[in-house]
């Protein structure tokens, strides 16, 4: 892929210009980093067609651009279009801090004539003239090679293990959910010194389950099922209420990107889940007694500023 070369910022003067939906969690990001969000809005024409107007001078200076891209998919358009008025304002330097990457879970083609979805919006994002992407927990890592810039590619475990360190681990067992979570589940199992199972599923379509089988052995455990994110959470409350049959103490589980659609709420309530943990990603679209939110803005604004300031960011991960 050509590249259309890049401005040598000129200034060291940070904006942080926040997407609609994303406002919630913007907020808090430049409170943490203490710096008030840029002025920026959207018009719309009368179809609905949006143009985003940064409201002040961004030349040579250090943009970063806060939206996640769950769906609508306008949340993506926004995101794009706004990286092109940036680049166009001739900023200096254009981070998109993505905190939940849409369309990640189509990184490969598993069937014929289907989409690298991943993959394109990658594409998508250099064309509109990003320099760096910062993101938490793809759903695959190889999403990082899909991009020809650099990607801060944060991991959860900076904002789950804290909230674990207070509590009582002696007695839990880590569980990944599906086989291609093992890593996830590893990670957690080897910082706390605990052993993990494997929940291995089988799906005849998506968001729906065939079979599911459990390897290894969870009685008396108190156990903690670990994902990047819970759609439907079909998945983790048919891992949960299998976990309990094969004879747990109790089970909860901790998912990065709470996206909760269909009928998730329910699934929740309905299973054996004593505890879904998430993070604040993408907002939760009703309250619920069994889901807590833990917060990432502190990770994000440290990682910004580190960004600025050519400071590690793998200092940022929990080893």
């Amino acid at each position: 892929m050509s590249h259309t070369p890049r401005l040598t910022p000129m200034s060291d003067r940070v904006t942080l210009l926040s997407m609609t939906k994303s406002m919630y969690l913007s907020e808090q990001i430049s409170a943490a980093y203490g710096h008030s969000l840029g002025a920026f809005r959207i018009a719309r024409f009368s179809d609905g067609e949006m143009q985003p107007i940064i409201e002040e001078s961004v030349r040579g200076e250090y943009v970063f651009i806060i939206g996640s891209t769950f769906q609508p998919s306008d949340n993506l358009m926004e995101l794009l279009l706004t990286i092109d008025a940036a680049r166009r304002a001739s900023a200096g330097y254009v981070c998109a801090v993505i905190p939940y990457f849409g369309y990640a879970r189509q990184d490969r083609k598993d069937r014929p004539r289907v989409p690298i979805s991943a993959k394109l919006i990658a594409n998508l994002l250099e064309a509109a003239g990003v320099d760096r992407i910062m993101t938490l927990d793809f759903h695959a890592d190889q999403i990082q090679g899909f991009f020809d810039i650099p990607v801060d590619h944060l991991q959860s475990q900076a904002i789950f293990i804290p909230y674990f360190r207070e509590q009582d681990m002696s007695n839990v067992i880590f569980a990944s959910p599906d086989m291609g979570g093992v890593k996830r589940a590893r990670a957690y199992a080897k910082y706390f010194e605990r052993d993990m199972v494997i929940c291995d599923k089988y799906r005849k379509r998506a968001n729906e389950i065939a079979g599911m089988t459990l390897i290894g052995d969870v009685a008396g455990s108190d156990v903690i099922l670990v994902d990047d994110l819970v759609d439907t959470a079909g998945t983790l409350c048919r891992a949960a209420d299998l976990i309990m049959e094969r004879g747990a103490r109790s089970v909860r589980a901790i998912a990065t990107h709470p996206m909760l659609s269909g009928n998730a709420y329910e699934n929740i309530e309905n299973s054996q889940l004593h505890e879904l943990i998430v993070s604040d990603t993408i907002p939760l679209k009703q309250e619920s007694p069994k889901i807590k939110v833990l917060g990432s803005a502190d990770l994000f604004a440290t990682a910004i500023r580190n960004t600025h300031d050519n400071a590690s960011i793998s200092a940022l991960f929990v080893n």
